[in-house]
């Protein structure tokens, strides 16, 4: 399964430097597995994954390096769940080296773009892309998503009348794009009842359509483990990368405690001392170098 997820990388044109790092880092997982007497993925828990994460650190690989093997065993993990292999993601809630209790996980800009790009045409793809577009671009929760009605959105003051957790309702904007692409997704659909209507006589879209729509979406260009709630999250790292207030943010994403907010600058901070030790040459980025 290894090989195939590989192959599979090369096909979505992940440079050969991508490609090698998780082959060596999924084969040293393989070996830690044959020792444990799993010979099946559908056999793996989250206790191996553990497990593997402690050998690591016996062995004396520096942090920023666990932290690697442990995102490419989510990313191979993620694939094997979204092609029907495993139910279960083994290494969901596993937390690795330097992550603090209950952080969020985001994505990195670019990656949102890869996955906002132009897809296949048609109705249903200009839907799904609205959808990620809303996720992203308003920090929506994908039950606050599928509650729209036409009534809660002002195409051209660019305003979305949200209901959020506890009854509470909270306004948030949108942009120029989104704007476009609902005046477009209007003329298709006629503005009235739900934003987003299902299908076979739905009255709405399914919080679980949702999330295989972003699962399957993010897929197709390479992204795995991603949910709709990954794209939220981004939302909020990405605005308090770019210099937005807590107090901001919290209002935009419907927190009733600051506190709630406050997690997305440790996420922040987590990201700046990842890129920090992967990429500076005395950082001790490498089993080498050590924990410098």
């Amino acid at each position: 399964m290894i090989d195939s997820f590989l192959e599979y990388l090369k096909s979505l044109g992940r440079s050969e430097h991508t490609v090698i790092n998780y082959g060596v880092d999924l084969g040293q997982f393989a070996e830690y597995l044959e020792q444990a007497e799993v010979h099946r993925v559908q056999d793996i828990t989250r206790d191996h994954v553990r497990g593997f994460l402690r050998s690591l650190v016996g062995y004396g690989f520096a942090k920023a390096s666990a932290l690697r093997k442990m995102s490419s065993i989510r990313g191979f993990m993620g694939y094997l769940r979204d092609i029907g292999v495993i139910e279960r993601d083994p290494s969901e809630g596993v937390k690795g080296p330097r992550s603090s209790p209950g952080l969020p996980r985001a994505i990195s800009y670019p990656d949102v773009c890869r996955l906002l790009e132009e897809g296949p045409s048609g109705r249903e793809a200009f839907r799904d892309r609205l959808v990620m577009e809303l996720l992203y671009g308003s920090g929506l929760r994908v039950s606050e998503l599928c509650d729209l009605d036409w009534d809660d959105v002002d195409v051209e003051e660019r305003w979305i009348r949200v209901m959020g957790k506890g009854s509470k309702g909270r306004m948030v904007p949108f942009g120029s794009i989104v704007q476009d692409m609902l005046r477009r997704w209007g003329e298709m659909v006629g503005r009235a009842g739900p934003l987003f209507p299902g299908k076979r006589g739905a009255e709405r879209l399914t919080q679980r359509t949702v999330h295989r729509i972003v699962s399957g979406c993010a897929r197709r260009v390479g992204l795995f483990g991603v949910s709709p709630h990954t794209l939220r999250h981004s939302f909020a790292t990405h605005l308090l990368e770019g210099g937005a207030s807590l107090r901001v943010v919290q209002e935009l994403m419907g927190h009733e405690s600051l506190v709630t907010t406050q997690r997305y600058l440790d996420v922040t901070a987590e990201r700046m001392r990842f890129s920090y030790q992967v990429h500076h040459p005395r950082a001790g980025g490498d089993k080498s170098h050590g924990d410098a």
